[in-house]
C-alpha cells in the first residue's frame, strides 16, 4: 500500500496533480469549494482569539501563531484558509506562519506553484521532526509568549499503510493477511500458511495486534463470520503520537473517513473498510492496478484518541464533519460582517460538506488540545 501510493517514480499520489474532483478518481471536501476552508478558517482563528493568545488587535510581533498542516497534496484547501484570513482577520494574518509537511517532492513543487501569492506566509518541512521547535527561523525575545499553533489533517490517515487481519472462526484466533503473487497478479494470502515460524521480515509478531487493537469478548468474537477482516494502522497512530508530543500550546485535529472500534468490528463488516477508489467508482480489489487508483480505509478513531491522551493531551470532542461544520456556519450566521455573506453558492457547498448522503456522515473529526 505504501509503494502503491507514496513511490516517487511511479506511486498514485505522486504521477499527476489532478486526481481530485470532477475529472480525477474522488471528490473530497475541498472539492465542494472555498467554503471548507473559509470555515476552517473561522474555527482556526476563533480558537486562537478564545485562547487569549490572538485578540482581533495583535499584542506584539513576537507573539507568533503557527498552523501546520499535513498531506496538503495541491495546496488548495492551505489557499482557501489564509484567502479568508486575510480578508477577514488582517490582524492575526500577520502573525501567522503556515507549515506545510509534505516528504514528496514533486507534491511540493505542486503546492509552491498554487500557493505563489502566499509565498511569504507559507514555509515547507519534509517531516513533522522539523517542527519541534515552534517558528524555529523566527528570532522570540525573552520573556515573550510560546507560539500558539494548530497541527491538522484532512484526509491523511486513511491512506496511510494498514495491516489487515483475518478472523479464523475455527481456530477462534485472528491471522495476517499477506499479499503473493500468483500468475502474474497479485492475490491475498494468509501469512501463516506462506511463511515459517518468526520469519516475518516485514510484519513481526502479527499475533499481537490483535492484543493491542481488537476486542477480547468472547460473546462478540462468538457473533464474527470465519474470515472477517479488519484493517490496523501503525503507521497513523505512530503519526498522531508523534505531533502530540510536537504540540506545545493549541489543538490537535484529524479530518477523515473514520469510525470508533465497535463500528469497525459489526459483523456485517466482514471484509473491513480497505477500498479503491478509481474514475468515482468504488472498488474492493485494492491489488489491481498499483499506482493507478486511490487505496484507503477507514480510520480507528478510538484508537488515534487514546494516542493523544496517552501523550497527555485532552479530548475536546469527536464529532460527524456535519456536527462539526454546522457548529462554526451557526456562528457565523449571527454575525456575516465577521465571516463573509452566505450567498446561494455558499449554501450549495454547505450542503454538500453536511449532508448524510455526501460528506456529512463520512467523515469524522477528531480535536484534542493541550493547554
Amino acid at each position: 500500500m505504501e509503494l502503491a501510493l507514496y513511490c516517487p517514480n511511479c506511486g498514485y499520489y505522486d504521477t499527476e496533480e489532478d486526481i481530485i474532483g470532477r475529472r480525477g478518481d474522488y471528490y473530497t471536501s475541498v472539492s465542494a469549494g472555498s467554503l471548507f476552508g473559509e470555515l476552517l478558517g473561522w474555527q482556526f482563528a476563533n480558537w486562537v482569539e478564545q485562547s487569549g493568545l490572538g485578540p482581533p488587535c495583535p499584542e506584539g510581533p513576537n507573539q507568533a501563531i503557527r498552523i501546520v498542516e499535513a498531506g496538503a497534496h495541491s495546496g488548495r484547501l492551505c489557499r482557501d484558509i489564509l484567502s479568508w484570513m486575510r480578508d477577514y482577520r488582517p490582524a492575526l494574518f500577520e502573525r501567522l506562519h503556515y507549515w506545510i509537511v509534505e516528504h514528496s517532492n514533486r507534491r511540493r513543487d505542486w503546492q509552491k506553484q498554487n500557493l505563489a501569492a502566499f509565498s511569504h506566509k507559507v514555509r515547507w518541512a519534509t517531516q513533522l521532526g522539523e517542527l519541534e521547535c515552534p517558528v524555529a527561523s523566527e528570532p522570540r525575545a525573552p520573556h515573550a509568549p510560546e507560539a500558539r499553533e494548530i497541527i491538522f489533517s484532512n484526509e491523511l490517515l486513511d491512506a496511510m499503510p494498514v495491516h489487515r487481519l483475518g478472523w479464523d472462526a475455527k481456530k477462534r484466533s485472528w491471522f495476517e493477511w499477506g499479499v503473493a503473487i500468483e500468475a502474474g497478479r497479485f492475490v491475498w494470502t494468509r501469512v501463516a500458511d506462506k511463511a515459517q515460524a518468526g520469519d516475518y521480515s516485514r510484519s513481526k509478531e502479527p499475533a499481537a495486534f490483535p492484543r493491542r487493537w481488537l476486542p477480547s469478548d468472547g460473546d462478540l468474537l462468538a457473533m464474527l463470520p470465519d474470515g472477517f477482516s479488519i484493517e490496523v494502522c501503525p503507521a497513523a497512530e505512530k503519526w498522531w503520537r508523534e505531533a502530540a508530543n510536537i504540540l506545545t500550546r493549541g489543538k490537535l485535529v484529524a479530518i477523515d473517513y473514520g469510525l470508533t472500534a465497535d463500528e469497525l468490528i459489526m459483523p456485517e463488516r466482514k471484509e473491513g473498510t480497505l477500498r479503491a477508489y478509481r474514475h468515482h467508482r468504488m472498488s474492493s480489489d485494492v491489488l489491481a492496478c498499483p499506482g493507478e487508483q486511490d487505496i484507503t480505509a477507514h480510520v480507528n478513531f478510538v484508537a488515534i484518541q487514546a494516542v493523544g491522551e496517552s501523550a497527555s493531551l485532552r479530548t475536546d470532542g469527536l464529532l460527524t464533519q456535519a456536527q462539526f461544520l454546522t457548529r462554526i456556519a451557526g456562528q457565523t450566521w449571527q454575525n456575516e460582517g465577521c465571516f463573509g455573506k452566505w450567498t446561494a453558492e455558499r449554501i450549495r457547498q454547505f450542503q454538500t460538506l453536511t449532508h448524510p448522503e455526501h460528506l456529512g456522515r463520512s467523515f469524522r473529526v477528531l480535536v484534542q488540545s493541550r493547554d
